[in-house]
């Protein structure tokens, strides 16, 4: 494949991480979810046929989709505070994105506050409408003040580093 620009060869792909693969499936089983409100175990059976399980981090998705499914109600009270408007009237995709990082928020603490938010920007840039990944990236930032108050203001206080110059 080469670039359109200036026909040098596009750069390839990064492969996916397992994590990353875990929260795309997990996402495609809440849009289920959300949409078909069908049970649990049969979203549940029917992501692990799509293409690509196997390469998960099968343990990151059980607790995503199964802990998300299991505090919608808890996931969206915590959302009410920091969207413009109910959380049924997102779009599937932003409510998915919007309940797998307000739930890695809350539970996975191993995981960085602003990896939690870059991922979800990522999953709403692959999956969601043209300017998905922004409101996604303001309403988690704003969760993450709630979540993780010392994790973020630590972050905040923390001096910038200066950019590298160019060699």
């Amino acid at each position: 494949m080469t670039d359109p620009v200036d026909d040098k060869p596009a750069a390839p792909a990064r492969p996916k991480s397992p994590r990353r693969r875990s929260r795309e499936i997990a996402l495609q089983g809440l849009y289920e979810w959300l949409v078909g409100r069908g049970e649990a175990g049969v979203v549940d059976a029917h992501m692990r046929e799509q293409e690509g399980f196997d390469k998960c981090d099968r343990a990151h998705f059980d607790a995503l989709l199964h802990g998300c499914i299991a505090e919608a109600s808890a996931i969206d009270a915590t959302l009410t505070r920091h969207v413009d408007r109910r959380t049924t009237d997102l779009s599937p995709v932003e409510h998915g994105v919007l309940m797998i990082g307000t739930y890695e928020l809350t539970h996975c603490l191993d995981i960085p506050y602003r990896v939690v938010i870059n991922e979800a920007v990522e999953l709403a840039k692959s999956f969601g409408g043209t300017d998905g990944h922004k409101y996604v990236n303001g309403v988690l930032d704003k969760a993450a003040g709630d979540l993780r108050p010392e994790e973020v203001a630590a972050r905040r206080a923390a001096p910038r580093q200066a950019p590298r110059p160019a060699r």
